[in-house]
């Protein structure tokens, strides 16, 4: 895993001379920056040659409460078990494919906790096709059966993630005592699972933003 320059890594991805759209994987634990660097990356390839990067958000695959209430699973939202990674899957091969016009992909409303279904065209002009989330490295069936053209992997101290993820809930309305039990009792899982149980990626790359995402 090389150690690359958010810059150089928008260079390299820019220079991509493959014979059909790149795929790349922006990854890294809950707090390290990984949406606010994919927004970089889109905005700085599209300043290049416009219409031609896009993002696909892997929290537009979550399952819906409706699914996880059932399953027990409400209070451990976040977590790998509680992603349709199939259907994730699924749409990563249809972008690689490129066949259609546009294609809808849903998008996560972290302000009400739902993902919307549609709520992102992309079209066939894009060439780069950003994807970023928590698990995309993850060395654990399925998420393991996901391939990219290139992938970053993202990652801050684990300190400096809790502290962030508590603001993160903080600003979301929740009390600190509040915010402090969900940090503990599911985003740092999550953290030392992605921190400690992902495939290498092509690039890593160091801190990157203050930003909680």
């Amino acid at each position: 895993m090389q150690l690359i320059s958010a810059a150089d890594l928008i260079a390299r991805i820019a220079d991509w001379h493959g014979d059909r759209r790149c795929i790349v994987a922006i990854a890294g634990p809950p707090g390290s920056g990984k949406s606010t660097f994919a927004e970089k990356l889109d905005a700085d390839l599209n300043a290049r040659s416009g219409g031609t990067a896009a993002i696909l958000p892997m929290d537009g695959y979550h399952f819906d409460d409706m699914v996880l209430v059932p399953r027990g699973l409400r209070s451990r939202k976040g977590a790998p078990e509680t992603f349709d990674v199939t259907g994730l899957a699924h749409m990563i091969s249809r972008l690689r494919d490129n066949t259609e016009p546009e294609i809808a992909v849903p998008v996560f409303d972290r302000s009400i906790e739902i993902a919307r279904a549609g709520a992102r065209l992309i079209s066939r002009s894009v060439r780069t096709v950003i994807v970023e989330g928590n698990y995309l490295l993850l060395d654990q069936l399925p998420w393991n059966a996901l391939n990219f053209d290139i992938s970053a992997m993202i990652d801050v101290e684990r300190k400096v993630l809790r502290e962030r993820l508590i603001k993160r809930w903080l600003d979301l309305g929740s009390s600190l005592s509040e915010a402090n039990a969900k940090v503990d009792g599911n985003d740092m899982i999550n953290v030392d699972l992605v921190q400690n149980s992902c495939r290498p990626a092509d690039f890593f790359l160091e801190e990157v933003d203050q930003q909680t995402t």
